[in-house]
């Protein structure tokens, strides 16, 4: 593990950032990958990933907690959204990685924030980053399925109290709903208490976020960008129809759709995540 940071940014929010190394001795190769986590997640979502591509290349490796979550502060009052997200990965990138290229993987939210960043830093994104991988994401959830109370709990959790849902959650529920249907018990109580110490504030207002997120033309960037999809046929949170779409907007782009995987691709699907990371890195230069 290598330095940990501190991003002041927007709003009088700070945020938590912490670079990977490979083992000492090792010659650092190839772009940083920067990972974008999801909803109600943090940056130790990504530990699987992390691990599995140290052990595959020596690379370095940035991952930060979104605002709101983990050991990242929300700010002052506002109203969070997509684009502040955006924001906040520009902010990452430069205190953490002001030169040289980059891989950027994110998932679910994480993967709207890299879409958000592409359409606020066009020209940055298209000159300095070689890679995305869009794991379990959408640039517009516009006429998705809600779940079974879903809006309801949501408008509730915007206005409790800033503490986190901790019992609120049931583990064995969260589990059916975010996993498909060969989940790691070890996975899905790594996932659940994450979100069991996301605050319920965090948890409903980003919920907001992402439903009035609409990141369309951003996509216009990841044209010339090598960009990697990956969906589970087995999420309920973001179908596989949202993944076609984005294929359908960046038709240079490589979809990959994986039977009975859910929505926690970090997870469920670490191989195939670094291999659409090595793949990238493998085939794009300087």
């Amino acid at each position: 593990m290598g330095r940990a940071y501190r991003v002041p940014v927007s709003y009088g929010a700070n945020l938590f950032a912490q670079e990977y190394l490979p083992d000492a001795g090792a010659q650092v190769s190839g772009p940083t990958v920067v990972l974008a986590h999801g909803w109600c997640m943090d940056h130790s979502s990504w530990h699987r990933v992390i691990d599995s591509l140290l052990r595959r290349l020596p690379v370095r490796i940035v991952t930060y907690d979104q605002r709101g979550h983990g050991k990242s502060t929300m700010g002052v009052e506002h109203d969070p959204s997509v684009r502040i997200l955006g924001d906040d990965l520009a902010e990452v990138i430069d205190a953490t990685t002001p030169e040289g290229s980059l891989i950027l993987v994110g998932h679910s939210m994480g993967g709207m924030s890299v879409m958000a960043y592409a359409g606020l830093q066009g020209a940055s994104f298209t000159d300095r980053v070689r890679g995305v991988v869009l794991a379990s994401t959408a640039a517009s959830i516009e006429g998705r399925d809600p779940v079974p109370l879903e809006t309801l709990i949501m408008a509730v959790a915007s206005r409790a109290p800033g503490i986190p849902p901790r019992l609120l959650v049931p583990r064995l529920v969260q589990g059916r709903l975010l996993f498909g249907n060969r989940a790691d018990r070890e996975d899905v109580a790594h996932a659940i208490d994450q979100i069991k110490r996301t605050k319920m504030p965090t948890i409903g207002r980003f919920f907001y976020a992402i439903s009035q997120h609409n990141e369309a033309e951003s996509l216009t960037h990841f044209v010339r960008v090598p960009t990697h999809i990956i969906s589970g046929d087995h999420d309920r949170l973001i179908p596989v129809i949202y993944a076609e779409a984005l294929r359908d907007h960046i038709p240079t782009s490589h979809l990959r759709v994986l039977p009975g995987v859910g929505h926690m691709t970090p997870y469920e699907a670490v191989e195939v995540i670094v291999d659409a990371v090595l793949d990238l890195i493998e085939t794009t230069s300087d």
